[in-house]
């Protein structure tokens, strides 16, 4: 096995491509979009604070009881976000929370169920997920919410910082290898919109997947997760 820098430079590679890195800009509705990782409500919270949106959305039905990263919850993904909401004082009524969904497609569908059923005419989203999903929720979002105005962003975490974090290193990589990979299955198979992907980055994950970090890949006709 490599040393940690060569696996951290690999990772970086993959990292940079899915950071979409792109530009706040105010909207109606901060969508938060479910996930093991607190900080990501911890981020969105921040932004509403900052008076980036008039309201939160947390999506997500996923009760997490991952052993491999150490987190195990007692609630769904958008119960426990909203009630970091809440400890941080947002009112209940700025507060909108979907707990059906169980993957990012479902993220999207199921909050648009809820609004449309809540009266909600929002036109303009912020997306809000870790930094290696930006990409995958960003193309997720062309291909389902076309109809509104999005920007994606995540907590401001350096790739370095992120994996020695909190977070168990090598639980982390197999993630960010799976999720890289979902961006070219899900594109060819029209659950998101195609994303074109670098040679160097693809080298990347084809080494990353000899080195043993194919824990969390799908299969080619692999339904969405």
């Amino acid at each position: 096995m490599p040393d940690h820098a060569d696996v951290d430079a690999l990772v970086k590679t993959l990292w940079d491509y899915m950071l979409v890195g792109q530009a706040l800009r105010r909207a109606d509705c901060i969508f938060v979009l479910g996930s093991y990782d607190i900080r990501v409500a911890d981020y969105a919270i921040k932004l509403f604070q900052a008076g980036w949106a008039p309201m939160l959305l947390f999506s997500g039905g996923v009760q997490q009881r991952n052993a491999a990263l150490n987190v195990f919850w007692d609630a769904p993904e958008a119960e426990v976000f909203a009630r970091r909401a809440r400890a941080n004082d947002i009112p209940e009524s700025r507060l909108l929370i979907e707990k059906r969904a169980t993957n990012t497609g479902e993220n999207f569908s199921f909050s648009r169920d809820l609004l449309e059923a809540q009266g909600y005419a929002f036109k303009s989203f912020i997306l809000v997920q870790k930094p290696f999903m930006e990409r995958r929720v960003w193309a997720t979002a062309l291909k389902r919410w076309r109809d509104f105005e999005c920007v994606v962003t995540s907590p401001p975490i350096a790739c370095r910082d992120y994996l020695n974090g909190a977070l168990p290193r090598d639980a982390l990589i197999q993630h960010i290898v799976g999720d890289f990979q979902r961006i070219k299955v899900y594109g060819e198979n029209g659950f998101q919109a195609p994303q074109a992907i670098p040679e160097e980055a693809w080298h990347a994950f084809e080494t990353l997947v000899a080195l043993g970090y194919d824990k969390h890949l799908v299969g080619e006709t692999a339904t969405q997760s």
